[in-house]
């Protein structure tokens, strides 16, 4: 198996966000045919979602036939060496609502030999305001860079924030957690903080990333909607996990935090 390093992954996940933004941004703002993925609730999908990540499948399959692929939209394709995971449109219900908090998402994935990941690269487009965010973290070439406008390149880091009374903390909808068995978990953490912003999808870990906010807190993530984000959060000095601490590769419940110590402080508060 060849491997793949990190200018050739960032050579072609540019490649695929190009393709990604000649479907999604031609139909941002426009009349769109919404259906709903659930009978009960709405979980919303769109043309521009199917289309784009099926472009991305055939691009990624056309380059790397032997790699598995996992996407929101048509899920799972089993291969080897490689996983590439893909959200089209991460965000969906602001891209509906015409709000630039949308993004399309890519990571890569090494499979290790008893079938787990270890994240490789990641990145999250936003094309119509123009900021692409690239993160990789294998080995000595650790970077976490934003590029705006398709040229210009900024080096991120996270910034310190050792006191949670200190803390800008963001999560995309709290009403996520009320009725929930973390309902009291969210309510003791988020009266702490200093300020707490809402809504802002796959935007507030970049955010995190770039040092504006110090903690992201959510639950009820898919493995599509966290993977991309990992290696952008850790090469910049952050940490990412599950509410234990753990790997939050396969979703669920995540905090990230710029902040070692922050981020060991609200683990504590989540399961004290």
């Amino acid at each position: 198996m060849k491997e793949i390093d990190k200018d050739t992954a960032f050579t072609f996940a540019n490649e695929l966000a190009d393709a990604a933004a000649k479907i999604t941004l031609p139909l941002f703002r426009q009349s769109l045919d919404v259906s709903s993925k659930m009978q009960d609730g709405f979980d919303p999908v769109t043309k521009a979602d199917k289309d784009t990540e099926q472009k991305l499948r055939d691009l990624i399959n056309a380059q790397y036939p032997d790699h598995a692929i996992l996407g929101e939209e048509f899920g799972f394709k089993a291969g080897t060496g490689y996983q590439w995971t893909i959200d089209p449109i991460d965000g969906t219900r602001a891209y509906i609502s015409g709000m630039p908090s949308w993004g399309t998402l890519i990571a890569l994935s090494k499979i290790t030999d008893d079938g787990n990941l270890t994240a490789l690269m990641g990145l999250a487009d936003q094309p119509y305001i123009k900021e692409r965010y690239f993160g990789w973290m294998s080995g000595d070439a650790a970077e976490a860079s934003m590029h705006s406008d398709g040229s210009d390149k900024k080096n991120m880091a996270t910034r310190p924030c050792k006191a949670i009374e200190d803390a800008v903390l963001a999560t995309t909808d709290s009403n996520l957690f009320m009725n929930t068995p973390t309902e009291n978990i969210w309510l003791n953490i988020s009266s702490q903080t200093r300020l707490n912003r809402y809504g802002g999808d796959w935007y507030n870990y970049m955010l995190l990333a770039d040092g504006h906010i110090d903690v992201v807190i959510e639950q009820g993530l898919q493995a599509y909607d966290i993977q991309a984000l990992i290696p952008i959060i850790s090469a910049a000095g952050g940490i990412v996990s599950d509410w234990k601490g753990n790997t939050p590769m396969q979703g669920g419940e995540v905090l990230a935090c710029g902040d070692a110590d922050l981020h060991a402080q609200i683990v504590r508060l989540l399961y004290a």
